[in-house]
């Protein structure tokens, strides 16, 4: 009889289901649920960057996605069903009290944003970091050594600590906090009580600063000499993490009738999404595989003897087995790539939107489709456009750092910019621009492993934005100079979730096993143009230039 898994895939804006076969791994069925409170705009404060999302969204949009996907697959589909497995973003942590309950649980904070979920891309900690690393290179142990030696305001210590700074209301009632990785599969099991909480080894050596040789989180001391507000939080946390193909436990009765599923499905340790897509990916040693969406991740596996100890400076850390068990995952990222391209976007869109909004030659109903008709359209067009623009014609340069820089060397206050304008500057020829900075972001991350005796043998793409942008993938491999290969999956994350639910229910020993059983191969491959990649190399120096003057000068303080 055949076997099933799930693999959930929590993004920034919604959560994916997969159903998947776990023999073939073909697609049985998936849903997509976004999440309502998030989608209103409710608890965040872009202008400040502070973005937050509510436990009930996380929870809402597990259970009605599951029972949809399940609800399009034949009915002896989720009989059959033997694991599930979750993936999110990260660093995105929430404070937990003593019973293991998110703040935002609680009656008394169930509006409060700082006692909600941290999402990844919020920046409001950014002189927790700095204290962070002003004190790590003073203390007897650099506990940023294996996070790229700068500790980022996008990472749990940061974020957890800027909360309490900020709203003493939470603080008698913070016992500890948790990943929405490991928050998930918590509930799912039962195991919430703080002791019982298996904490994955992906979040917690890449943002947590984890590491067994020096017994876990950083010390109590360090904590305390960073603030003490952190004083006692550490012995209310964890020493020992897992990897991803652990099994946490099984579905408790409530969560076995809420999704419709059996008690005896096992549940695996929860991990990020890019390391989980990465794997989906089909991920080798040398294969740097870039999960590109609203901002990139990029990771990387080696082996032991590749390592040879050595320490990658201003990535996102090095953690054993944080992507496949018995090698070396390695994290960089951009802190932006789609969500440039939107905020141009928006920028065009807003006088659309408030000039047609206040028309009287159409009414309401037809205002509403003409803007959406129009908004819907810009990047296409401006993308068909720019690709039209001979290479050479692309005049005007850019940075990619309209939100902070994650990699390499995390650095949340530069800000992004545009030169070269004139009076012939065009839409397409900006947003051609804007491309070419997230590539050059790229180039400038895919130097600092080739630096540092990294091999990169190929470039994978997953995510949205390689499967349905060619001329941004074009523009990438002609920058890099390198072919890129395209995922077939268009959920490559929770297809890599599911290959670790089917780990952890015995069904493959390996996680290799079980990709090479369920990979879905490749859609596509980008090849590149000797004479754009000439062109993009010399334009690239000055992209290095204007990044230096820009970081050096303009933009360093809030």
């Amino acid at each position: 009889m055949n076997k099933y898994v799930i693999g959930l895939d929590y993004g920034s804006d919604s959560c994916r289901a997969v159903v998947i076969n776990v023999a073939t791994g073909e697609e049985q069925a998936s849903s997509v649920k976004y999440y309502t409170r998030w989608k209103k705009g409710l608890y965040c404060n872009p202008s400040k960057n502070q973005f937050r999302q509510h436990p009930f969204d996380y929870i809402e949009a597990l259970e009605v996605s599951v029972r949809e996907a399940l609800a399009k697959c034949a009915p002896d589909v989720a009989p059959n069903v033997v694991g599930i497995a979750f993936d999110t973003t990260g660093s995105t942590p929430v404070l937990i009290d003593k019973e293991g309950l998110p703040l935002a649980l609680r009656p008394e904070f169930k509006e409060n944003p700082n006692a909600m979920f941290v999402l990844w891309k919020d920046h409001t900690a950014i002189q927790e970091a700095a204290e962070i690393n002003e004190l790590a290179k003073k203390w007897e142990v650099d506990y940023t050594a294996y996070e790229g030696g700068i500790y980022s305001s996008e990472w749990v210590w940061a974020k957890m600590l800027h909360i309490l700074r900020e709203d003493p209301s939470i603080r008698s009632v913070a016992y500890g906090w948790i990943e929405h990785c490991d928050w998930m599969p918590a509930l799912l099991t039962g195991k919430t009580k703080p002791a019982e909480i298996v904490r994955g080894r992906c979040a917690a050596g890449h943002k947590a600063m984890w590491l067994e040789e020096w017994g876990g989180l950083p010390s109590e001391e360090f904590l305390c000499a960073l603030d003490p507000l952190l004083k006692g939080m550490r012995s209310h946390l964890f020493e020992k993490t897992y990897p991803g193909n652990t099994r946490v436990g099984t579905l408790t009765e409530e969560w076995a009738s809420r999704l419709g599923l059996s008690k005896q499905v096992a549940v695996a340790v929860g991990a990020f999404d890019c390391h989980y897509g990465a794997v989906g990916a089909e991920i080798v040693p040398g294969a740097f595989v870039r999960v590109i969406g609203t901002s990139t991740c990029d990771i990387m596996v080696c082996s032991y003897e590749e390592m040879n100890n050595r320490l990658i400076p201003g990535i996102c850390g090095q953690v054993d087995g944080s992507v496949i068990p018995g090698m070396v995952g390695l994290e960089a990222g951009q802190s932006a790539f789609g969500d440039l391209y939107a905020w141009f976007k928006d920028v065009l869109s807003w006088p659309v939107k408030q000039l047609v909004s206040k028309s009287r030659l159409i009414d309401d109903t037809v205002k509403e489709q003409l803007i959406e008709e129009i908004t819907e359209r810009i990047i296409p067009e401006l993308s068909s456009e720019a690709e039209n623009i001979p290479v050479e014609e692309s005049v005007l340069l850019a940075t990619d750092w309209v939100n902070g820089r994650r990699t390499p060397d995390a650095n949340q206050l530069v800000k992004g910019t545009i030169t070269g304008l004139t009076l012939g500057s065009s839409a397409p020829l900006i947003f051609r621009a804007l491309v070419e900075a997230t590539a050059f972001g790229s180039k400038a991350i895919v130097d600092r492993f080739i630096e540092n005796g990294i091999k990169i043998n190929e470039v994978i793409g997953i995510g949205g934005i390689s499967l349905k942008s060619p001329f941004v993938m074009q523009t990438l491999a002609d920058v890099l100079g390198m072919p890129i290969k395209v995922a077939r999956s268009e959920q490559a994350c929770a297809f890599g979730s599911a290959m670790f639910a089917a780990v952890a229910a015995g069904c493959y020993a390996t996680v290799e096993e079980a990709q090479q059983a369920m990979g879905q191969g490749f859609a596509k491959e980008y090849y590149p143009s000797e004479k754009s990649h000439a062109f993009y190399m010399k334009k690239y120096k000055e992209y290095l230039k204007l990044g230096k003057l820009t970081e050096e000068n303009f933009f360093t303080e809030r």
